[in-house]
């Protein structure tokens, strides 16, 4: 379910538990795509035949891809119904603690530790980050998100 909330409302917000999102499949086009965008062609990433015979008997997904997938998964947790304009504002302690297999599924378990109001009307708000893997106990990355966001005019 998603939460619908306010900048007021995110402005008082600390230890807001977000939930999961629903799990999402990463296929090997996604990661073949994520290789050409970024010019990372490593093998463990696209080549399935080599990959079958390195660490972890199949290609994974890019560690920046996973983390690139937070923001949609995000948007299925929480909207901001009086958004006007935001923006990522950074990232903290973001590890890539286990590998996502191609066609592995992931989610975003997230919370909101804490928010700030600022003096120019807007709200800073940090997202504690968990993206798991079906089926392994050890969550793929776990970090936080900053984002800035200010209420329409």
């Amino acid at each position: 379910m998603t939460l619908e909330i306010t900048v007021a409302e995110l402005a008082e917000a600390t230890d807001l538990d977000l939930g999961a999102s629903p799990w999402q499949r990463v296929e090997q086009g996604r990661i073949d795509t994520f290789a050409d965008a970024t010019d990372d062609h490593q093998w463990i990433h696209v080549d399935a035949e080599r990959a079958a015979d390195g660490p972890f008997g199949r290609t994974i997904a890019h560690g920046y891809l996973t983390l690139s997938l937070v923001p949609s998964m995000l948007k299925k947790l929480m909207v901001i119904t009086d958004h006007g304009r935001g923006t990522n504002y950074g990232l903290d302690k973001v590890r890539f603690t286990a590998p996502v297999p191609v066609d592995a599924e992931i989610r975003l378990a997230a919370s909101i530790p804490e928010s700030t109001r600022r003096e120019d009307g807007g709200v800073q708000y940090r997202v504690a980050l968990r993206v798991e893997v079906k089926g392994q106990d050890r969550p793929a990355m776990v970090g936080e998100s900053i984002y800035l966001t200010y209420p329409r005019a």
